[in-house]
């Protein structure tokens, strides 16, 4: 297209250019002409007043010699036989004695071309007699053609530079035009490669700005779509980790015998399968986008904690484990889907039976703050070594069998209502999860810090 646009350029600039410096050549070339030969008819206009008064050679030859074209010796004269008396030639003449006459004959100026070079203009001139003399006047090719060489340089000049100027503006054109260009294909290729976060700057003509903003709005929704999907398949993953940890404490209780050890490696098989998905699925996933799990939706999160509270008190009751539940008797609504913050508890419950040894107590208490709601779920067990490293995505994972995503699940419920999860010690002696779920979206930062700094984390 560069290279296309560039040859336009050339052939356009170079027809206008020869369209009108070689008419303009010849205007020049005509001009310089034009210029000697009336300055040859100017000197030889000076010498009718004299023909006009005498023919005398004497007075004809001082006459002659006293003007600039006779002082060159580029003058003649030829005045014919007046009254018996011999023609009178002052100067040999160059055009010959035929083309005299035929001037003489015609009565009015011709040029002739001179053998040697040049031409010589005749000027016929009436004398008192009635008869007709021929004044000569040599005009040399150098003068005919002095100044046409500058001039067409010149001109040849001007239209080199006009053709070069089109050319190098009509380059920087399809630069600006094909850079953009070249972009938006090499990061649609680079998209196609799997390189999710390439974008193209939204630069160049309208049009292709216009296609780079599809293109930006397009990779954008992309990776959103990929996020959202593997998100999806990391969290129904998850989920399955509920019925595992019902199925691995019953296995546990069936005693011994091949048919109890046989459904205990069934279990373990099975979770180890699930997690191996739920690794590969947030390794390769990218982070989450604004407004994820709970934007939109809402709930009672009173009704959902008593309804998962349910099921995992059997489970408690089984091992022997003392449960308190506080805070729920009353509604309290929040900007959360129903399934996710359930997602959300199952992972914190599952992470307490699974981390915590039997008989280990917990609880889980529902604060109304106002602007926001806390959920605090606690244990009495041995605790986290490194808050922090737990609550980094990704760095968890693989220590005690933990996939290290099911803090990462409630923090992404928390954050898309614009709050967060905090990691301490509990009332209890063990880890307290404190999951902070904002209500209009906007918690100032500053009241958060200021609540962080009175909860205490290890």
């Amino acid at each position: 297209m560069r290279w296309a646009l560039v040859k336009v350029c050339l052939a356009v600039t170079a027809m206008v250019v020869i369209a009108f410096a070689v008419p303009l050549g010849l205007v020049v070339r005509e001009m310089a002409s034009d210029r000697a030969f009336s300055n040859a008819e100017r000197q030889a206009a000076s010498m009718a007043p004299t023909l006009s008064i005498t023919t005398d050679p004497m007075q004809l030859r001082k006459a002659v010699e006293s003007t600039q074209m006779g002082a060159a010796q580029r003058m003649a004269v030829h005045v014919p036989p007046i009254g018996g008396r011999v023609a009178v030639d002052i100067g040999a003449g160059w055009a010959g004695p035929h083309a005299v006459e035929e001037t003489r004959r015609m009565g009015r100026a011709t040029t002739a071309s001179v053998a040697g070079g040049g031409s010589a203009l005749l000027q016929p001139t009436a004398l008192g007699s009635g008869d007709i003399a021929v004044i000569e006047i040599y005009v040399p090719e150098s003068e005919v053609s002095n100044g046409v060489t500058t001039a067409w340089l010149v001109l040849a000049g001007v239209g080199l530079a006009l053709i070069v100027g089109s050319v190098a503006v009509a380059d920087r054109l399809g630069a600006r035009l094909v850079r953009p260009a070249e972009r938006l294909a090499d990061a649609a290729h680079r998209l196609g490669q799997g390189r999710l976060g390439v974008r193209v700057p939204e630069q160049g003509p309208k049009e292709l700005r216009s296609a780079a903003v599809a293109f930006n709005a397009m990779a954008d929704r992309v990776v959103e779509l990929l996020a959202n999907e593997r998100e999806l398949a990391a969290d129904l993953s998850h989920r399955l980790r509920t019925p595992l940890t019902v199925l691995r404490l019953n296995a546990a209780s069936l005693g011994d015998g091949p048919a109890a050890e046989q459904t205990r490696e069934a279990v373990e098989q099975l979770e180890r399968e699930v997690d191996t998905i739920i690794r590969t699925a947030r390794e390769q996933r990218a982070p989450a986008v604004a407004g994820g799990p709970g934007a939109g939706a809402g709930c009672d999160a009173g009704e959902v904690i008593r309804d998962r509270m349910a099921f995992w008190s059997a489970l408690a009751e089984d091992e022997g484990r003392e449960v308190r539940l506080a805070g729920v008797d009353r509604p309290v609504r929040i900007p959360v889907a129903r399934p996710e913050l359930a997602a959300a508890l199952d992972a914190l419950l599952g992470n307490v039976f699974r981390h915590t040894p039997e008989g280990t107590p917990f609880a889980v208490d529902v604060h109304d703050a106002g602007d926001a709601v806390i959920v605090l779920v606690s244990d009495a067990g041995h605790g986290i070594a490194d808050p922090e490293e737990a609550l980094r995505r990704g760095n968890d994972g693989g220590r005690d069998g933990s996939t290290g995503l099911g803090l990462d699940i409630v923090r992404r419920v928390a954050e898309s209502t614009g709050g967060d999860v905090r990691l301490g010690r509990s009332v209890l002696g063990g880890t307290e999860v404190r999951m902070w779920i904002a209500l209009d979206g906007r918690t100032r930062g500053e009241d958060r810090r200021s609540r962080r700094k009175g909860r205490g984390t290890r």
